[in-house]
C-alpha cells in the first residue's frame, strides 16, 4: 500500500492513496492551518470506524441479516503531552434493519473487533477500546 502527501498551501495538504482518492488534511489554525480539511488524527478515528463499520455490515451481510443501517459514533480520548496518541477510544455502533438478531449484530462486532478490522488491533496494544451498541427496528 502506498500514499503520497502534497503540501498545498501553508499547513494544507493533500493526501492521495495508491487508489487515487485525495483527502485534504490540514493543521489547526493555531500552527498556521487553515482549518480546511480534516487533522492527521481525526483521520485515524474515521479511519478506525470506517474500517469497523465495513466489516460489521459486510459480516450481517453474508449471515443474511437484512441490515440497512450502520452508524458508528465514536469518542476518544488522547494524551496530554506529545506525542498525544489516543489513550481511549469508545464505539458505539447503531445498526438498523428490519428483523435484525441481536446476537447476529453482536457477533459480528465481535468479530470485527477481535479478528477483522486491522485498524482496531493496530491500536488496541495501546489504547483502551471499548464499544457498545443498539439494533434499531427499520
Amino acid at each position: 500500500m502506498k500514499a503520497r502527501i502534497k503540501l498545498v498551501d501553508g499547513m494544507t495538504f493533500i493526501a492521495e492513496s495508491e487508489t487515487g482518492h485525495g483527502v485534504v488534511v490540514d493543521a489547526a489554525p493555531d500552527i498556521g492551518g487553515r482549518n480546511l480539511g480534516a487533522r492527521p488524527m481525526e483521520l485515524v478515528l474515521m479511519g478506525t470506524g470506517a474500517c469497523t463499520a465495513i466489516d460489521v455490515v459486510l459480516i450481517l451481510r453474508k449471515a443474511r441479516q437484512p441490515v440497512t443501517d450502520c452508524v458508528v459514533e465514536m469518542s476518544a480520548d488522547r494524551a496530554a503531552e506529545d506525542p498525544k496518541v489516543f489513550t481511549r477510544i469508545h464505539m458505539h455502533y447503531v445498526v438498523t434493519g428490519k428483523g435484525l438478531s441481536q446476537a447476529q449484530v453482536e457477533r459480528a462486532i465481535r468479530l470485527s473487533k477481535d479478528k477483522y478490522c486491522s485498524a482496531t488491533k493496530m491500536l488496541e496494544g495501546t489504547v483502551d477500546v471499548t464499544f457498545d451498541h443498539e439494533v434499531r427496528e427499520a
